[in-house]
């Protein structure tokens, strides 16, 4: 199952996230950047949709300060706002996979949510098939030197 955490200021947001989805994944949802944080410090989370106006930490300021601990779960913006400056910045220091705007559509962040997912497992499996990659590199060296060696 896939699991989604959803931080938003706004408290009714938050209900009526966790009431959309929460038959469809594991949803994880706080009012605040900093209990974000603690969420995926104890959890595996593999989606991370972040409102971007909250007080005292912006979602893009929030995704910019997980990214070098926390690399692999995929984030969404999501705002009521349409500010292109954000966005720039949502997308070059957040490394932010979508920008969705308020009011959301079900249908819309659950296809969204869904190929975020998609696509943090085809990391996985990129990251696991290149250290395997690397590893039998490092035997065929070692075989290699051996058949010299004798």
């Amino acid at each position: 199952m896939i699991n989604v955490l959803y931080i938003d200021d706004e408290r009714h947001n938050l209900i009526a996230f966790k009431a959309s989805f929460r038959r469809l994944f594991n949803v994880y949802v706080c009012e605040s950047a900093e209990e974000g944080r603690q969420i995926i410090e104890r959890e595996t989370i593999h989606v991370i949709l972040s409102d971007q106006r909250m007080p005292r930490m912006t979602g893009i300021e929030f995704f910019e300060s997980i990214i070098e601990e926390f690399p692999d779960p995929i984030r969404i913006l999501i705002t009521g706002y349409t500010d292109i400056s954000a966005v720039v910045d949502a997308i070059n220091r957040g490394q932010v996979y979508k920008y969705l705007t308020k009011p959301w559509h079900e249908e819309e962040i659950r296809i969204f949510i869904e190929k975020a997912y998609e696509v943090y497992m085809l990391r996985k499996e990129n990251r696991d098939l290149t250290g395997r990659l690397i590893d039998a590199n490092h035997k065929l060296e070692f075989l290699a030197r051996q058949a010299l060696l004798s």
